[in-house]
C-alpha cells in the first residue's frame, strides 16, 4: 500500500541556502566584504598607474619644452646670421648704410604682412564666437 516510512530527521536551525553556506565557510557578508577590499586595492593600484603617467607626461613634457626653445634658439641665431650675411652681401653694392638699410625694411615688410595675417585670423576667430542675436 502506502509507503509508511518515516522521513529522516533534519537540523531544526537549518534556514536554507544561507546556513548551508556559512557551515561550507562561505557567507554573503564575506564576499561583500571581499568585493569592497577588491575594489579599494584597484582604485589604489589605478591612482598609482595614472600617478606614474602624470609624472611620465610631465617629464616629457619639460624635456620637450627645453629642446622646442633651444630648437628656436638655434634658428633665431641662424636667422641672425642670415641678416648680417645679407648685409654684407649688399654693402658693396648699396655701402654699408644702404644694405642695413635695405635689410630692415625687408624685414620690417615681412613682419607687417605677418601681423596683418595674425590679425585677420584672430579677427576670424572673434566672428566665430559672436553671437548672432546681436
Amino acid at each position: 500500500m502506502l509507503d509508511e516510512s518515516v522521513p529522516e530527521a533534519r537540523d531544526t536551525d537549518d534556514n536554507g541556502p544561507a546556513s548551508q553556506d556559512s557551515e561550507a565557510g562561505f557567507s554573503l557578508a564575506d564576499d561583500i566584504s571581499a568585493l569592497v577590499e577588491d575594489g579599494k586595492t584597484y582604485v589604489e593600484a589605478e591612482k598609482a598607474y595614472q600617478a606614474s603617467r602624470a609624472k611620465f607626461a610631465a617629464s616629457m613634457g619639460k624635456s620637450g619644452a627645453t629642446f622646442g626653445l633651444a630648437a628656436i634658439a638655434f634658428i633665431h641665431l641662424a636667422l641672425v646670421g642670415l641678416v648680417v650675411g645679407a648685409v654684407f652681401a649688399l654693402a658693396p653694392m648699396l655701402t654699408a648704410w644702404g644694405a642695413t638699410a635695405v635689410v630692415v625694411g625687408a624685414l620690417i615688410l615681412g613682419a607687417l604682412a605677418f601681423g596683418l595675417m595674425a590679425r585677420n585670423r584672430f579677427a576670424r576667430i572673434s566672428k566665430a564666437f559672436e553671437s548672432k542675436s546681436e
